[in-house]
């Protein structure tokens, strides 16, 4: 019985002694393995984020990319509808300045200037070389050029000529004078509306073409005759100094010519 009631106590003991060191020894360590569980996943926290912030640079710089690139193959939207689109045709007249010519419409909502160049600027010449539109509002342009005399006894209509012409346009803002550096100083701005080529046509051979071109210069030439004509008067001319005009003289013709009668009678 002693030997029983001492290995009681002792295992009583041994149990006690034994718990708190069993308590301590699983809880320590689970506390330890608390704080670095918990700095890992802050870690990994922090590692996502940092990912997830690549991840959209990226996608912008992706976008980015992509929308250039869509933006550089759209077509260029036009401010400009030209007739014919995108050649000039020429009657073929060799050692001869001939002419063509070119309608241009604004079809923005906006003021634009259109300018001409030329691969050969000592043979060819534009009238006009350059202009404001308003919306809506047309111009012909008379282009004029020397036709070189054939080379290698080539037939005449088949020379291909080399000179080309290109047709420029920029937004405005409103009504304003027209000068060559508004295409220099906003050259950004600038678009390309056409690059034409040049055709030529046998002026002996009536063509579809030719009667366009033929149409097209007479309403070019009235045009530039209606702006050469001074404005029609609506109200009373002015002379000399604006003291003057014409009905006021006739009126003072008659008073004169009316005081000469009656000095006449009364002298009588």
């Amino acid at each position: 019985m002693a030997v029983e009631s001492e290995k009681s106590g002792s295992d009583g003991k041994g149990w006690s002694f034994c718990r708190m060191p069993f308590w301590q020894t699983t809880h320590a360590p689970s506390s330890s393995s608390s704080s670095s569980s918990t700095s890992y996943m802050h870690n990994v926290h922090q590692q996502n984020q940092g990912l997830q912030s690549l991840d959209r640079s990226t996608q912008n710089q992706s976008s980015g990319m992509v929308s250039s690139v869509a933006k550089s193959l759209l077509p260029t939207r036009r401010r400009l509808r030209l007739d014919p689109p995108n050649k000039l045709y020429f009657p073929y007249e060799p050692g001869k300045q001939v002419r063509s010519a070119i309608a241009i419409k604004n079809t923005s909502k906006s003021h634009v200037a259109f300018k001409f160049q030329t691969t050969a600027p000592k043979s060819c010449y534009m009238r006009p070389p350059g202009g404001i539109l308003a919306p809506g509002e047309s111009i012909i342009a008379t282009v004029f050029k020397f036709v070189e005399p054939p080379e290698n006894n080539e037939k005449p209509l088949d020379q291909k000529s080399r000179v080309k012409f290109k047709i420029m346009s920029l937004k405005v803002k409103g009504e304003m004078d027209y000068v060559p550096e508004l295409f220099e100083e906003q050259r950004d701005q600038v678009a390309v509306e056409q690059i034409l080529r040049v055709i030529f046509l046998d002026p002996e051979r009536p063509s579809p073409a030719l009667d366009k071109l033929k149409r097209q210069l007479a309403e070019a030439e009235a045009a530039l005759e209606a702006q050469k004509k001074p404005p029609e008067e609506t109200g009373p001319r002015l002379a000399g100094e604006g003291l003057v005009i014409d009905e006021w003289k006739e009126r003072r013709e008659r008073y004169l010519a009316r005081q000469q009668v009656e000095g006449v009678v009364d002298s009588v």
